[in-house]
Parts: C-alpha cells; sequence; structure tokens
C-alpha cells in the first residue's frame, strides 16, 4: 500500500496535486491516532489513583513511556519539510495557533471561577495545550532539521542536551518540544525515505512480529510494576515529562544525558511495538481517529472535575476503580469524537477567521478539514475522501 493513499500527502514524488484519481485512506494511521488519543485520556484520568495504588502508577509509567513520543511520530508522518505555501502557513494559524488562544483563554476563566484565581499567561501553557506549541514549533523548525546531513541524529543531540540548560525551561513548552523532537523528526525522515512502503511496513504481520511486541508490553508492564518503588524514588515521572533540567531531578549529574538517551530508546522500542499491534484493517473505530484534535483539547475539561474534587484519591479497591477508570477513559475519547460534539465544538477547534488574513480565502477550506496531526478528511456527511488540492501538506 504506498504512503499516496495516505490521509493529508501531496504526491510524494512531486509534493504537487494528485488530482487524476481519489485516494483510499490508508487505515492504519487513522487507527494510530485513536489508539494514541484513548492513551492521552487514560493517563491524564488514572492520574490520581497513583497516590495510592502501585498498579495504577506502573500502568501510568507505561502510557507516558512512549504515547507522546507515538503521537510525535505520527505527526512528524505527516509533514512537510519544503518551501511551506500560504495555504500551509495559514493552517498553522488556524489550525494550532488561533485554537490555542481560544483554550488558553478558557482555561484561565475556567481557573477563575473555579478556583477563584488564573494566571493569564499565555507562554506557559495550560494542561494539555503545550502539544499544540510542540506542534507549531516542530514545523517551523523541521524546513531546517531537513538541510543537514544528519537531522535524526542532531534532533537527538539537541534533545538531550537540553537537559543540561537550566534557562531553558517550560516557557512555550521548550523543553518538551525539543525532547520530543527526535520522534518527530523520525517520523518525517520514515516518510521522505519511503520507509514504510519500501519495507512493506504495513502489510501482513508475520506472526513473531505480533508475538514480540506482545512480550515487549508485558516486559515493560512487569518492570514497571514490579519495581514501582525504585521508579517512585527516582521520580521517573518527572523523567517521562521531559520537561524539567536534568539539575532539579538529580544536580549536576554528568550521566543524567545518558538516562534521557536510555529512554529514547525505550519509547521507540515501545512505540515501535505499540504500532505493530494496530489493525492496518478498517474497524468500527477507525474513523475517531480522523478527530483526535478534538477529544485532546475536550478532555481535560470532562476530567477536571473528577480530577480536582478528590474524587479519585484513596479510592479502592484499585481492582475495581482501576478497570472502570480504563473504560470511562475509552467512552470519553469516543464520546468527544463524535458528530453532535463536533458541531457543538468546531468554532472554537477548527476557527474559521477570515478576518484575521489580508486574503480572507485562506482561512476558509470548504470541502476538506484537517487534524493539526496530519488527518485529511472530507466534511461531515462526505461520503468519499477527494483528492487532495496544492495546499497538502
Amino acid at each position: 500500500m504506498s504512503d499516496a493513499t495516505a490521509p493529508g500527502g501531496a504526491d510524494p514524488t512531486t509534493g504537487g496535486t494528485a488530482a487524476v484519481r481519489p485516494r483510499r485512506r490508508v487505515h492504519f494511521w487513522d487507527n494510530a491516532r485513536f489508539a494514541c488519543i484513548v492513551l492521552v485520556v487514560l493517563g491524564h484520568a488514572v492520574q490520581r489513583l497513583t497516590y495510592d495504588s502501585d498498579i495504577a502508577l506502573g500502568m501510568y509509567l507505561l502510557v507516558y513511556a512512549f504515547h507522546m513520543p507515538a503521537f510525535a511520530l505520527i505527526s512528524g508522518y505527516f509533514s512537510k519539510a519544503g518551501t511551506p505555501t500560504r495555504p500551509q502557513m495559514a493552517r498553522v494559524l488556524t489550525d494550532i495557533l488561533v485554537p490555542y488562544a481560544i483554550f488558553e483563554a478558557l482555561w484561565t476563566l475556567t481557573k477563575w471561577l473555579v478556583e477563584g484565581q488564573a494566571n493569564p499567561n499565555p507562554t506557559q501553557p495550560s494542561w494539555t495545550l503545550w502539544f499544540l506549541v510542540a506542534l507549531g514549533i516542530f514545523r517551523v523548525v523541521l524546513p531546517y532539521l531537513a538541510l543537514l546531513r544528519w537531522p535524526l541524529l542532531w534532533t537527538v543531540v539537541i534533545s538531550v542536551g537540553v537537559g543540561y540548560l537550566p534557562n531553558i525551561d517550560s516557557t512555550f513548552a521548550l523543553t518538551r518540544t525539543l525532547g520530543l523532537l527526535p520522534f518527530f523528526t523520525l517520523g518525517w525522515w520514515l516518510r521522505e525515505n519511503d520507509i514504510v512502503e519500501r519495507l512493506g511496513l504495513l502489510r501482513r504481520r508475520p506472526w513473531w512480529v505480533i508475538a514480540g511486541s506482545v512480550a515487549t508490553f508485558a516486559a515493560a508492564a512487569l518492570a514497571c510494576w514490579y519495581f514501582v518503588d525504585v521508579w517512585r524514588d527516582v521520580d521517573l515521572r518527572a523523567w517521562l515529562f521531559y520537561d524539567t533540567a536534568y539539575g532539579e531531578m538529580v544536580g549536576p549529574q554528568w550521566w543524567a544525558g545518558g538516562v534521557r538517551m536510555l529512554l529514547l530508546v525505550v519509547a521507540l522500542i515501545l512505540c515501535t511495538a505499540f504500532f505493530a499491534l494496530l489493525p492496518r484493517r478498517q474497524t468500527w473505530w477507525t474513523q475517531f481517529g480522523q478527530y483526535t484534535m478534538y477529544v485532546y483539547l475536550l478532555h481535560s475539561f470532562v476530567l477536571y472535575p473528577f480530577r480536582e474534587s478528590g474524587i479519585l484519591r484513596d479510592a479502592e479497591p484499585t481492582w475495581l476503580w482501576l478497570p472502570l477508570v480504563v473504560v470511562a477513559s475509552v467512552l470519553i475519547a469516543l464520546a468527544l469524537a463524535t458528530r453532535p460534539v463536533r458541531r457543538v465544538f468546531r468554532p472554537l477547534i477548527e476557527p474559521r477567521p477570515g478576518w484575521l488574513f489580508a486574503d480572507p480565502t485562506l482561512a476558509s477550506r470548504e470541502g476538506r478539514r484537517n487534524d493539526p496531526t496530519g488527518s485529511r478528511r472530507p466534511r461531515d456527511g462526505a461520503t468519499r475522501e477527494k483528492a487532495s488540492g496544492p495546499g497538502d501538506r
């Protein structure tokens, strides 16, 4: 299956328009997007249980070891490093910056109404909004990285090295963004070099690949649970966030970068196993992978009352509450991707601010909509995927 059939991509040989024939979606990528967003919801939902349950903490660490690297990799796979067109530049504003401003304002208002205080500071992204900022930065720096001889090597050096610099902090989520930059760049590199197609990675998987992937996750889950006291003592959670300088975690230790390097390798192994286990065919939930940004931006408002009210603290027994939280996370992700929710919240998540542009048509993408992670999809109610136009990314 050629990557030319993937959603959100122009003709891979020319970078232009594939206008000759309609292209079918590669369902694997929609499956991957939705599986990732379920893990995002799960990670945030289970967080309050981790204070009282070793099993919950083990699950939390396992999820955080790879789920955002996987999301960054998918986003990079559908990004282009060429000179951006005017529509592409406009999409950075309409798909990323404007929604960020809207939801940052909403979070400021929410905290003021609920907590009686707020610190309106757009340079410090609220909760989940850091990834929108990261996507914007990723797309800005990618054309420059593509000019380098060894872009992947340089991003690893940046990711490891940034932890030694205490003056680079969470302002505009810069520490997290640079920490995860290798995965975004890897996704772009895989597409740029046609690795997925040449190696047939989306074709039928041999049994040993599935078995090896299951064994990988089983071993990782066992390690997260069995050594949970060790991980708590070393504050592994902070390492997996990629947003704290080494000096704040272990002091000025020269070997701290080696820990970051090890975590990058572990994340890559788990991402590989994760992608290997995902279905390639269309499933009943595949379509929801086209609307992950709705889930990403809205689920935090759903979870906020439960996290802040203390309902999930001292929730015993774990064997009952943890499965309930897992099931609830899946249901929340499904509900927030449904058509009624999209219709209500589309003006906030997919705004069309024609007034912002000298050419108002740049804000209207009639006939298609995009997810900032790269998914190209028809408007609700469309019956088939149309060939993409020259604004493809």
